[in-house]
C-alpha cells in the first residue's frame, strides 16, 4: 500500500509522480519506455495474477478482465494495448492500482521505478508527434535522469472505456438568474468543451484557460483594468472554476494564490477535480478553496456554482 502521507502540502505547486515502465518489442528490438501518473491517484502497486486476457465481447482490447483484491473486485487494462505498444511478457508484472472519479481500476505494466517530485512548471506539453497519436492520452513530459517519462491521462482512458464516467448528470436544470461570468481552467480541451458547453447553458460567459499560470496572469490583469476604472474585481468575475492537475501552475496553487491576494480573495473558487477524495480533501482547505467537486459532476458543478456566488453576495440561494 503506498503511504499517501508522503503527499506535498498543497500550494506548493509541487507534485509527486510514480515512474513505471513498459518494456516494447518494436521492430524486433526491446526497448523500455517510460511514463508516470500522479502518486494521488495511486492506492497500491501488486503483482499481477496469472489469467489476465482480453475475452470475446470485452469492451476494448485492452480490457483484461476482472481481478480480486482483497474485497474488491476491479477491472484491469492492459495499458500496452491501449498505447499501441508491442509488450515483450515478462514474469512478475505489476499492477498499478489507482482510484480516479471515485472507481478503482488496474493497470497493467512491466515494472515500477520510483516516485519523483516534481514541479509543475517541469511538466512540458507534449510535441506534436506525441499529440498526434491516435491512442494519444498523454498530458505532458517530464524530463528525468537522462530520459523522458510520459504522463498519462489515466481519466481519458476510462472516460473512453465507459462514457457515463466522462458526464454525469444530477437531472437538474440551473440557470442563473442574470448574467454571471465564470473564469473555467483546465489542460484538458475535452473537459474544456463540456466545461464551457455546461456553465454557457446556464447562462454564465465564460473566460477559458488552459493552465493556472495562464489564469493568475489572466486575472492580475483582469483586476489591474478593473482598479483603473474604479470598479472592483467582482464585476467583472463571479466564480473560478479550477482543475488541480495543470502544467506550469496547479489548481492548489491558484487558489492560494488568489485567497493571498487584497483583491482576488473576493472571488468564490471551486476546484473540480479526479483528485478531489475524503483523503485530499484537506488540501483543498488548506488553500481556502470555498468548494471542492469531483469530476464528473459537470452539471452539478454549474448548480453549486451559482448557489456559491449568491451566497458571497449576500442573497442565500440554494438548490
Amino acid at each position: 500500500m503506498l503511504d499517501n502521507e508522503i503527499l506535498l502540502d498543497a500550494g506548493t505547486n509541487e507534485f509527486e509522480i510514480i515512474e513505471f515502465f513498459i518494456d516494447d518489442l518494436e521492430c524486433g528490438e526491446s526497448k523500455r519506455d517510460y511514463f508516470g501518473i500522479n502518486v494521488a491517484k495511486v492506492l497500491e502497486v501488486v503483482e499481477a495474477p496469472g489469467g489476465l486476457e482480453a475475452g470475446e465481447g470485452a469492451p476494448h482490447p485492452s480490457y483484461l478482465g476482472t481481478m480480486s483484491l482483497r474485497d474488491i473486485i476491479l477491472p484491469v487494462i492492459d495499458l500496452a494495448v491501449w498505447l499501441d505498444i508491442d509488450r515483450k511478457e515478462s514474469e512478475n508484472e505489476l499492477i498499478v492500482v489507482t482510484e480516479i472519479n471515485n472507481v478503482i481500476t488496474g493497470f497493467l505494466v512491466t515494472g515500477v521505478t520510483q516516485i519523483h517530485r516534481i514541479g509543475w512548471g517541469d511538466l512540458k506539453t507534449p510535441n506534436k508527434y506525441i499529440a498526434d497519436m491516435d491512442t494519444n492520452c498523454i498530458t505532458g513530459t517530464v524530463h528525468l535522469d537522462e530520459r523522458f517519462v510520459l504522463m498519462i491521462d489515466l481519466e481519458r482512458i476510462l472516460g473512453e472505456l465507459d462514457p457515463e464516467m466522462a458526464e454525469r448528470s444530477d437531472g437538474k436544470v440551473y440557470s442563473a438568474p442574470e448574467q454571471m461570468t465564470a473564469v473555467l481552467v483546465d489542460d484538458s480541451v475535452s473537459v474544456r468543451t463540456l466545461l464551457n458547453k455546461n456553465f454557457e447553458a446556464a447562462n454564465f460567459d465564460v473566460k477559458i484557460y488552459t493552465n493556472g499560470q495562464e489564469a493568475w496572469d489572466a486575472l492580475r490583469e483582469m483586476n489591474s483594468e478593473a482598479k483603473q476604472s474604479g470598479s472592483s474585481i467582482t464585476d467583472i468575475v463571479d466564480v473560478v472554476v479550477s482543475d488541480i492537475e495543470m502544467p506550469q501552475m496547479d489548481g492548489y496553487t491558484l487558489t492560494k494564490h488568489i485567497k493571498d491576494h487584497a483583491e482576488l480573495s473576493k472571488l468564490p473558487v471551486i476546484l473540480f477535480s479526479s483528485l478531489i477524495t475524503k483523503g485530499l480533501y484537506h488540501k483543498g482547505e488548506a488553500v481556502k478553496a470555498d468548494d471542492q467537486i469531483t469530476k464528473p459532476e459537470f452539471n452539478e458543478l454549474t448548480g453549486r456554482a451559482i448557489a456559491l456566488i449568491e451566497k458571497y453576495r449576500g442573497t442565500g440561494v440554494s438548490f
